[in-house]
């Protein structure tokens, strides 16, 4: 189920683990549109938890989702557009 959108926005999916591709996809409300972005499983786990085993990544993204939001800002303020991939270099040292 979706987010209910604030006025004058667009509604944002929840974010949701791609098996195929190997990475959580998500929207962040930019100027009140929805920006797709990714990230995937290896880099939450090396980024977050090195050396875990098995974590789920959906957990992983649940717990850092503000700074992967805070990237994706970031990235998009120097001109990406959409879909936003997220690097390891694009996120804080854990």
């Amino acid at each position: 189920m979706s987010e209910q959108p604030l006025s004058g926005t667009a509604p944002v999916d929840p974010p949701f683990f791609h098996e195929a591709s190997g990475t959580v996809r998500f929207w962040v409300l930019i100027d009140g549109q929805p920006m797709g972005a990714s990230i995937s499983r290896d880099i939450l786990r090396y980024r977050f938890r090195p050396g875990a085993q098995g974590d789920d990544p959906m957990e992983i993204y649940a717990q850092y989702a503000d700074q992967l939001e805070a990237a994706v800002r970031r990235r998009v303020a120097q001109g990406s557009i959409e879909p936003v991939m997220l690097r390891e270099f694009d996120l804080p040292r854990g």
